[in-house]
């Protein structure tokens, strides 16, 4: 029985060395070739290094858009010949920048040529910074390109849609003033000597509205997000330069039609 049991623990021994063995070969082969694939993709054949590496590229490549302003533009231009697309797209660029101004500062009086619902979708985000305990910051913002996305008519309005490829050093404070990591982008990485201390290079996309009022009797579901509607009891603001609410006495801001206001900025 001793001896039967010392052939048994053998076999045991061997059949777990072959086992062993047959791990760290097969380990080997396929790190030999998680190498040969990060050499070829990426130049290195370290994927730790590569990854960092495709990670840093990303951070300084601008965002592509979507460009149909060669498209769009001529329509534009027929319905409305006033309209110089290089200055609106200068002053969209700028009140885009004034909005992550307004974010960081969290200062609504930079919106100046904002419409109210822009204004109230900033006060939002302000607030949502406010329950988290935290302050976003924006620095060396960038706007590398701006292109119209579409344009649409509707009933009483048209909307003309713009993107933006947006660049900048994004930090998240909490409120005692810590650090905190980026809410997209924590991972740390060595700092260039012109990176704000302590914040993350970062490229979005950022969509924007232009919005001109030619009816708002025939608003339909912009009514409310254009601000055609009693802030109090919802009642249909239809008078133009309205400062009450006809229903409820509620004090309403004016109404701008036949004005195109940047009605909405959202980040994709």
């Amino acid at each position: 029985m001793d001896q039967l049991s010392v052939i048994v623990e053998t076999g045991k021994l061997a059949v777990g060395v072959l086992l062993l063995l047959g791990g760290a070969y097969t380990w080997y082969r396929v790190r030999k070739q998680v190498r040969l694939v990060s050499k070829a993709i990426f130049g290195t054949p370290s994927l730790k290094e590569g990854l960092e590496r495709q990670a840093d590229i990303l951070a300084e490549t601008p965002k592509s858009v979507s460009g149909m302003t060669r498209l769009c533009l001529p329509q534009i231009e027929s319905d409305f010949p006033e309209f110089h697309w290089a200055q609106w797209k200068q002053r969209c660029e700028n009140l885009l920048k004034s909005y992550l101004a307004a974010l960081e500062r969290q200062d609504l009086s930079l919106l100046l040529e904002a419409s109210e619902e822009l204004k109230r979708q900033t006060a939002h985000e302000i607030d949502d910074q406010n329950r988290r305990g935290v302050r976003e910051c924006y620095r060396q913002v960038k706007v590398h390109q701006t292109e119209i996305s579409r344009y649409q008519k509707e009933a009483g309005l048209c909307v003309i849609k713009l993107q933006s490829a947006v660049e900048y050093y994004y930090e998240e404070k909490v409120a005692a003033g810590r650090e905190a990591s980026g809410r997209e982008n924590g991972r740390k990485r060595k700092k260039k000597e012109a990176e704000p201390q302590g914040s993350v290079r970062q490229q979005h996309r950022y969509n924007m509205e232009l919005v001109y009022i030619q009816d708002i009797s025939k608003v339909g579901d912009y009514a409310t997000v254009l601000g055609a509607t009693c802030p109090n009891c919802g009642a249909p603001i239809t008078r133009l330069g309205s400062k009450f609410c006809e229903y409820c006495g509620t004090g309403v801001i004016p109404i701008d039609i036949r004005v195109w206001k940047l009605h909405r900025i959202e980040r994709e």
